[in-house]
């Protein structure tokens, strides 16, 4: 007799294999025990929500190493609100009168190598705040005398930088000098770093001003944003609230999650989890090491977080498979099995094992043999 409930079977839908990694369109994470407990008990209580948030900024405090903090629904809405936060302060009458930002600065200064699609276009979510994206430089160069000369123009409300491997990796402004340039005109520097939860204090280290990351990505909480920065700047992030923000806002459960997230990862033992992530990489390699037509390597995260991943080049004239038809392959059937296809246009495919278990590491490897073997 089943003692949980089996929400496949119930609802017919197919299962997944979660190979990809972090990802909002497959649900975010699986979350852990330690934090499904705590918000499945904030479902039985009530709680004024400025409060527990005030003591969620604490935490955020306490955790990333910044002033004060705040939950939002996502990164998403994040970024706008954050944005929203540079063009009004404080000032209640110009958070009402929002999104219409006339008599506010207004300008958004993004790198073009950082105007990235996350699922929706960064560009969009600084408009939503009524502000005005001013994209610099081309897609595979940005100087800084590009940035100093829209800085020196005015209006700027605040640079947005992305920290991500989907942005152009080269010929652009780095975080560090890129905060210098917007200081040196009292501009603050906004970081979207949806995936980069581990790397926060560092972030914030930098001397951003406002740093948004996930608590649903490498935190595994419930799905809500992260808001990390300059007191000032999060109360005006969170007065957003009775504007634009009215739609954003984070339930009860998104606050406690993110609070018992980021206390979990206080104590997490960082290195012991990073030797678990290696450990199943590893054991994707032995399953797959002896295929014909399949070069094997590991990534390492591209932005410096402390895992690695699994490559897998097949030559299709060993395997009949490219990088884009084994993907396809797995995709198919149920369990559905979602490779990380971010490169698969340049002949290979990634392995993510971070919410894979052994047995679903076992599952992909033997299927990747079947897909070469009736080619």
């Amino acid at each position: 007799m089943e003692t949980t409930l089996n929400l496949h079977k119930k609802y017919n839908i197919r299962r997944v294999i979660n190979a990809c990694g972090k990802m909002t369109h497959l649900g975010g994470a699986i979350v852990l025990p330690e934090i499904a407990a705590v918000a499945a008990e904030s479902f039985n209580h009530f709680f004024e929500l400025d409060e527990i948030q005030m003591v969620a900024g604490r935490i955020i405090a306490e955790a990333s190493g910044a002033e004060s903090g705040c939950v939002t629904a996502c990164t998403s809405a994040g970024i706008t609100l954050s944005v929203a936060a540079s063009m009004t302060g404080n000032d209640i009458a110009r958070v009402f009168q929002l999104p219409n930002a006339d008599g506010m600065p207004q300008r958004v200064l993004i790198q073009k190598g950082h105007c990235v699609q996350y699922g929706a276009p960064i560009t969009q979510s600084i408009r939503l705040a009524g502000a005005t994206p001013v994209e610099v430089g081309v897609v595979n160069r940005c100087q800084p005398e590009e940035i100093e000369h829209e800085l020196k123009k005015g209006n700027v409300a605040a640079v947005v930088a992305v920290e991500s491997h989907h942005t152009v990796r080269f010929g652009w402004v780095k975080l560090p000098q890129l905060i210098e340039l917007a200081h040196a005109h009292n501009v603050p520097v906004i970081v979207d770093g949806a995936a980069q939860d581990l790397r926060l204090r560092e972030l914030i280290g930098f001397g951003a001003d406002l740093v948004i990351v996930s608590a649903h990505k490498y935190l595994c909480s419930t799905t809500g944003g992260v808001v990390a920065g300059r007191k000032q700047l999060v109360d005006a992030v969170y007065l957003q609230n009775k504007g634009i923000g009215r739609g954003m806002k984070a339930g009860k459960e998104a606050i406690f999650g993110a609070m018992a997230a980021l206390e979990y990862r206080m104590q997490q033992d960082i290195p012991g989890w990073t030797a678990e992530q290696d450990r199943k990489v590893e054991l994707i390699l032995s399953r797959l090491t002896d295929v014909a037509g399949l070069s094997l390597s590991v990534d390492p995260d591209p932005n410096g977080c402390p895992f690695s991943r699994a490559r897998l080049t097949p030559d299709p004239q060993v395997t009949g498979h490219t990088a884009k038809s084994l993907a396809a392959a797995l995709i198919e059937g149920d369990p559905t099995i979602v490779p990380r296809a971010h490169h698969a246009d340049e002949g290979y495919l990634n392995l993510d094992a971070i919410e894979m278990t052994d047995e679903e590491i076992e599952i992909t490897c033997e299927k990747v043999r079947r897909i070469f073997k009736s080619s």
